[in-house]
């Protein structure tokens, strides 16, 4: 039987939190135990506890500097699939990898069809680059053009170029995408250009670099800073089966398409879906399946439905009769009130006779 870790007395704990190590509580007295049984010296102890200390803040400030750089957390090297069906040059990913090109500074160019990871293995390089302490920064290529497009409007186009030039390792996913005009082709060329030869910038792609010269509108200004791009760059294809088909969750694929009766329109939903929420995360309110809205709530809500229709009909027949009823209908669950003398005088006039009977007082006056 494993003997209970040693208390943590509140003295101890009161004096970690004056000296910023309070989070040395969570594993303080698993470590107390170890060296009590692996019987330690006092400074094997206290290095072991400051190692805890130094790869918890490690860790904690990587993951800052990720979601900062605006990196995905599930995009790093040791989630990546080897077993996946996708072939590159294992030699030039090995390079690449090694971070070497953000020392020299290099460019990497990352190629091929949609869906074979060209986002995850770039993302994956800023997750190591950060860990390294660089400063990285990922941004979709369209996302970035509207931005600094955007930046022209209150005269902060020129900062925004020089955070982007300031970074360690730029990273443009989809890079060339769809065409450039004037304005987008400027911020390619200005970008790449003054991070030559002094920063290193990652960049995926669909298409080939001969193709980018064909989708920026200045051909001059794309050729400058292509060639700049690419005669510094490891260039890294990809082909095979799609990545993405991997990413899945589990039971994302297993659905079922279900009417719903109220707008005729067909939902996706999980076959698994049984048991579905009761409240939603977000508001609080109750959520309703589609699969519940295309079987349960008719049968729960036809009788009710029907009854209500059918008071409102009879109430619209007597109006049209030119007739207010004096007292209250009661209908279904609750009471359907009508303010007759309250509303006899707008219905039927300020003569106090109904539409039918001035009709009637006309054609007998002619």
């Amino acid at each position: 039987m494993t003997a209970p870790a040693p208390a943590v007395s509140p003295e101890l704990r009161s004096l970690l939190r004056r000296v910023k190590l309070g989070k040395l509580l969570v594993t303080l007295p698993e470590r107390l135990a170890l060296a009590k049984t692996s019987k330690l010296s006092h400074a094997e102890f206290l290095e072991l506890v400051l190692a805890d200390e130094v790869t918890r803040r490690d860790t904690s400030s990587a993951a800052q500097r990720a979601r900062v750089a605006g990196l995905d957390p599930a995009m790093t090297m040791a989630c990546w699939d080897d077993s996946a069906a996708v072939t590159y040059d294992r030699a030039t990913w090995a390079e690449v990898s090694s971070l070497r090109f953000v020392e020299a500074p290099h460019n990497v160019v990352i190629m091929g069809p949609v869906g074979v990871g060209k986002t995850f293995l770039a993302t994956a390089l800023g997750h190591a680059a950060v860990r390294r302490r660089y400063r990285v920064h990922f941004e979709r290529t369209d996302h970035l053009l509207r931005r600094l497009k955007a930046s022209r409007l209150d005269n902060s186009h020129d900062a925004e170029i020089r955070k982007l030039v300031r970074v360690d390792v730029l990273i443009l996913d989809d890079f060339a995408l769809s065409a450039l005009d004037a304005t987008d082709t400027a911020d390619i060329y200005e970008v790449i250009v003054e991070r030559h030869r002094r920063s290193a910038t990652v960049v995926t792609s669909n298409r080939e670099p001969m193709e980018w010269l064909a989708l920026m509108a200045d051909p001059l200004l794309a050729q400058s800073a292509i060639d700049r791009l690419q005669s510094a760059a490891h260039e890294l294809v990809l082909d095979g089966e799609s990545y993405r088909r991997r990413q899945k969750r589990p039971g994302t694929g297993n659905t079922t398409s279900v009417l719903d009766p109220m707008t005729g329109v067909r939902h996706a939903q999980r076959a698994d879906a049984s048991r579905p929420r009761t409240r939603s995360h977000a508001t609080g309110e109750p959520v309703v399946p589609c699969c519940w809205r295309a079987t349960v709530l008719p049968r729960m809500m036809g009788p009710l439905l029907q009854a209500r229709l059918a008071c409102i009909g009879k109430a619209c027949r007597t109006f049209s009769c030119g007739t207010f009823p004096k007292q209250s209908t009661r209908h279904c669950n609750g009471e359907l009130s009508n303010a007759g003398s309250r509303s006899s005088s707008t219905w039927r006039g300020s003569s106090g006779a109904s539409p039918r009977g001035r009709a009637q007082m006309r054609s007998s006056t002619a």
